[in-house]
């Protein structure tokens, strides 16, 4: 099974041209590729008057974004699902950027009830809200429900950015018309056929491509985009299981974290991508993904979907 799996990741990511060969290291009309690291691409940009909220900062690929948007000088918001374990992120950020400006507040994606309690003390603290990272997501767990009654996969990964979306929208819309500055959605996605997950993030890509079309069709100054991170060192024995001797095998595929943050803290600050929405990135770089990524009728569907369960549950 593990090794169908292995096949299977690399027969993707060939498929969606991701990554290209291992060896190559070629980059796009960005300036940046898959070597690229956060720091490098944004290195010089000064983000003091920004404030971010990064989902799924707790570790891995999240906690590089967060560790680097504090890094250019932004205000980061840390969503936990408890307290302490935010804290003790928030305390090994501090150990290597003591200025950093860093603040950690409840929320379980999971759970529809919690997402609202976080949006609603978020903006009771009256704070501007520049860029929003929908960045958490779990994969291959176990099949399970949420306390809502929804696959667990999808309610994290999906349903719980949406309805973070939805009520911190008008939060983005109006400190981007009062400041001037540009609000960005950035959804960190992935697809992979063969797991319920990639079910769950196809939906972020979706969501974003819907999302950015009603924001255009208002006129609103806040752009919508998502990202494939690329396969990251850490996460994929954590959640396939694989062997030591696979993930050898694996490693030329494979990103660090500071590589595979890159995109998500391009997209996040990089002046070069002003006005860009709708669109996908790989590596710093627009690409286009498979036919049900783009498809605009499944986009809408979805959002009404998504849409029926929020009312459901009473959101």
């Amino acid at each position: 099974m593990k090794i169908l799996l292995f096949f299977q990741v690399i027969e993707t990511a060939e498929q969606m041209s991701l990554w290209g060969w291992p060896w190559r290291t070629s980059k796009g009309a960005s300036g940046f590729g898959r070597s690229s690291t956060a720091e490098e691409v944004t290195e010089g940009i000064d983000a003091r008057d920004l404030t971010a909220i990064v989902t799924g900062a707790t570790n891995g690929i999240g906690k590089e974004t967060a560790r680097v948007l504090a890094l250019r000088g932004a205000e980061v918001i840390i969503p936990s699902r408890t307290i302490e374990s935010g804290l003790r992120v928030k305390e090994s950020l501090l150990e290597q950027n003591p200025s950093a400006k860093l603040h950690v507040m409840e929320m379980d994606l999971s759970s529809l009830d919690s997402v609202e309690t976080f949006a609603r003390s978020f903006i009771s603290t009256n704070k501007r809200l520049n860029i929003l990272i929908n960045n958490a997501g779990i994969m291959a767990c176990p099949f399970q429900l949420s306390r809502d009654g929804i696959e667990m996969q999808f309610a994290t990964n999906h349903l719980g950015h949406f309805l973070l979306t939805k009520l911190l929208l008008e939060k983005m819309k109006s400190t981007a018309k009062e400041t001037g500055v540009q609000g960005r959605i950035i959804n960190v996605s992935s697809y992979k056929r063969f797991l319920a997950y990639g079910q769950s993030k196809l939906a972020n890509i979706l969501h974003a491509n819907e999302l950015s079309r009603k924001l255009q069709e208002e006129g609103s100054n806040v752009t919508a985009n998502s990202l494939h991170p690329g396969l990251i060192q850490t996460n994929i024995t954590r959640f396939l299981g694989f062997s030591a001797a696979l993930v050898i095998c694996l490693k030329p595929f494979l990103k660090t974290i500071p590589q595979g943050a890159a995109t998500t803290c391009y997209l996040a600050l990089n002046p070069k991508v002003k006005d860009a929405t709708g669109k996908y990135y790989v590596n710093c770089n627009e690409e286009n993904p498979l036919p049900e990524a783009k498809d605009k009728v499944l986009a809408n569907k979805l959002w009404v979907f998504s849409e029926e369960i929020l009312k459901k549950g009473g959101k």
